[in-house]
């Protein structure tokens, strides 16, 4: 295959990351802010690629701006391009995890970190001390953006079910209980089908795709919970649960933390719940790059210690 150094040299690669920015954010503010630009200047390498391509990339509807078509057909190419690009300028000669100075940045529930990040952390640190993990928040939104969110970051830990159609690894394998106040007397050593009704709930990510699969069943068996909050987060239900009649739903892994809180207890479910498999997804450009594979065998080793009982607690 023969390059065309002559039509290389015309281009500004740098446009390829304020490209890559605009399809994965689909507003200028939001990747001017992600790349550390002013808008005046992300604004001006929109202009120069709307030039090139002679297509608007991004097209006002009412309030929001959407990618034009041909800008959905550009993603996979760009983030391949530049994932590519990437390669290229952090080759070296040979790579060992030793050597390794990587920023791993992760999308996940504060169970996904407690849990599997945790050891993941650890294991990093012991064989590659140079290697850093950024774990962040995920929320709805990130969910259903799932695969054009994952172009820019490696992995998203999340249980089977709101996300598909995307490369991943299963992880391990956990149960829910319930969560009640220390102090309830209206339930006794379990709950019932009827405390399910007749309680007000303490539920997480209640969303078109970002839901818990327990409280699904629930509504599945006939009882449609009185929600009194909702949170995206699985560390803080016991707050919200303690003192009160509410009841919450969290999984065994994270039971040690919450009941450290005190004021609460665990108690389970009147029905058999479907197990919680959790997974790391990533988008299909990082298959080949050795280092995201390294990474991929750490959460794998993690995965395995935590099945086997040896979870952070």
């Amino acid at each position: 295959m023969v390059t065309d150094h002559a039509t290389l040299s015309r281009l500004d690669l740098n446009l390829l990351i304020a490209l890559d920015a605009l399809l994965t954010e689909r507003s200028v503010t939001r990747a001017a802010e992600s790349l550390h630009l002013s808008q005046p200047a992300l604004s001006a390498s929109l202009a120069r690629l709307r030039t090139h391509f002679n297509d608007q990339i991004l097209a006002r509807r009412g309030n929001t701006y959407e990618l034009t078509p041909f800008a959905v057909r550009l993603t996979d190419h760009t983030s391949t391009a530049l994932e590519a690009a990437r390669r290229v300028f952090e080759s070296q000669a040979s790579w060992s995890p030793a050597e390794s100075t990587r920023e791993f940045s992760i999308y996940g529930s504060d169970y996904g970190f407690v849990t599997v990040g945790t050891v993941v952390s650890q294991l990093a640190a012991e064989q590659a001390p140079g290697v850093r993990f950024r774990y962040m928040l995920h929320n709805p939104g990130i969910v259903e953006d799932a695969a054009n969110r994952l172009r820019s970051a490696d992995a998203m830990v999340i249980p089977h079910g709101p996300v598909s159609e995307l490369p991943y690894i299963d992880l391990w394998q956990d149960d829910w209980l319930a969560v009640v106040a220390d102090d309830n007397d209206e339930v006794g050593d379990a709950l019932t089908m009827q405390n399910l009704a007749d309680m007000p709930w303490v539920l997480t990510f209640q969303s078109r795709s970002a839901f818990t699969s327990a409280a699904r069943q629930i509504q599945q068996l006939g009882v449609e919970p009185h929600i009194e909050v909702v949170l995206e987060s699985f560390l803080s239900v016991g707050h919200f649960v303690s003192g009160t009649r509410r009841v919450g739903l969290v999984q065994s892994a994270l039971a040690p933390h919450l009941l450290r809180i005190g004021g609460i207890r665990v108690v389970p479910l009147p029905f058999a719940a479907t197990p919680i498999v959790s997974a790391l997804w990533w988008h299909p450009s990082h298959n080949r790059d050795p280092e995201h594979e390294w990474m991929r065998g750490l959460f794998a080793e993690a995965g395995r210690r935590i099945a086997a009982g040896h979870a952070p607690h």
